[in-house]
C-alpha cells in the first residue's frame, strides 16, 4: 500500500475523499441485520474487534486509488487481468469484488457471475461458455464463481459425473497455461472461513429480509456437505496449483481485514505504475443569444417525493 506523507497533497486527498464518499461507503457497509438479541450477543462474543472503523475505510480508500492506478496501466499498456474468485458460500467473495470494482470503470473492469448453464451450454466443450468473457487487451475480468465450478458445486451435488471431474483436472492446467501464454495475467482466490462463522452468517441471511435472496438451495446444501467440499477443495489444490496460475487463500472470518488484505494482494501481483495522461481542461460552454428553452409537461419530471 503507498504510504502518505504527511501533509502532502495526497493526504490532503484522501480527507476530501473520505470525508465526501463516507455515506456511500457507511451503506454499504450496513449489513449487520436486524438480529433477535440473542444471536447479536452470539455474534459479538464469538468477534473480536475488527480494525477501527474510520482507519478501515482510510485504508480501503487509498487501495481503492491504487487500483485507478492499475486500471489505467491495464487500460493504457492494452494488459489483460483475470481474477478468479473462489471459496466457501458466505466467505466473502461478493464484498471483495464489490470494493474492487467501486471506483472502476466498468468498460475497463467487468464483473462475470454466469448463472447454470442451459441445455445447449452444457452440450458444449466446458470451457467455452467461458471463453467469450475473458478479457481483451486493456481489460480486467472478475470471474464471481469461474470453471471451478466443475471441480466444486457440479462435483459436490452430482451434477458432473467422476469422469467429467477427471476430464475437467487433465484440462484445466493446461487451459490456464493457454491463457497465460496469450498474455492473460490470471490470479485465483479462494475465500474461506470456518464451520462456525459460516453457521453463524447463514443464520444471519435467515434472519435479514434484505439478505434471504442471497440463501440459494446450493447455498444450504454446503451447510450439509460441508466435509464433501473440503475434500473437492483440497482436490482441487492439489491438481490446479500451478506455477502459471497459483492458488491464494485469503482468511475470510474477518471481512474488513480479508478485503483490505485481498485488494492489497491483488495489487502486488501486478507491476504497474503511473502512465502519462493528457491534462483535462474545461470547454468554455457555447451560447447561442437565440436558443430559448423549452418548458417540458410536468409529467415527465419525476415525482419530488423526498
Amino acid at each position: 500500500m503507498t504510504e502518505l506523507k504527511q501533509n502532502s497533497p495526497a493526504k490532503d486527498w484522501l480527507e476530501a475523499e473520505l470525508a465526501d464518499t463516507l455515506d456511500e461507503d457507511y451503506e454499504l457497509e450496513m449489513s449487520e441485520p436486524a438480529l433477535s438479541l440473542e444471536i447479536a450477543k452470539i455474534y459479538k462474543d464469538a468477534h473480536p474487534p475488527s480494525i477501527d472503523r474510520m482507519q478501515y475505510f482510510r485504508d480501503l480508500i487509498t487501495l481503492q486509488s491504487e487500483l485507478i492506478k492499475l486500471q489505467s496501466w491495464v487500460a493504457y499498456h492494452k494488459k489483460k487481468l483475470v481474477v478468479i474468485f473462489e471459496g466457501r458460500d458466505s466467505a466473502g467473495k461478493g464484498g471483495v469484488i464489490k470494493r474492487i470494482t467501486q471506483r472502476l470503470n466498468p468498460r475497463i473492469c467487468r464483473v462475470v457471475a454466469l448463472p447454470a448453464p442451459t441445455e445447449r451450454e452444457k452440450s458444449q466443450w466446458y470451457f467455452q461458455r467461458y471463453v467469450p468473457h475473458l478479457p481483451a487487451g486493456g481489460e480486467i475480468v472478475l470471474f464471481d464463481r469461474s470453471w471451478y465450478n466443475r471441480s466444486g458445486v457440479e462435483r459436490v451435488m452430482g451434477f458432473a459425473d467422476a469422469g467429467q471431474v477427471e476430464e475437467f483436472f487433465r484440462d484445466v492446467p493446461e487451459f490456464e497455461r493457454m491463457l497465460v501464454r496469450s498474455g492473460i495475467t490470471v490470479v485465483k482466490y479462494w475465500f474461506s472461513i470456518t464451520d462456525e462463522e459460516q453457521q453463524m452468517r447463514f443464520l444471519m441471511r435467515i434472519h435479514d429480509p434484505m439478505k434471504q435472496w442471497k440463501l440459494s438451495p446450493m447455498d444450504l446444501q454446503s451447510r450439509v456437505r460441508w466435509e464433501q467440499y473440503t475434500k473437492a477443495k483440497e482436490e482441487t489444490f492439489a491438481r490446479t496449483n500451478i506455477p502459471e496460475a497459483p492458488w491464494f487463500i485469503v482468511e475470510g472470518n474477518d471481512k474488513k481485514r480479508a478485503r483490505l488484505n485481498c485488494i492489497d494482494h491483488l495489487l502486488k501481483q501486478m507491476p504497474y505504475e503511473d502512465v502519462p495522461h493528457e491534462e483535462i481542461t474545461l470547454p468554455e460552454r457555447v451560447f447561442n443569444p437565440e436558443y430559448e428553452r423549452q418548458t417540458l409537461p410536468r409529467e415527465l419530471y419525476v415525482p419530488e417525493k423526498y
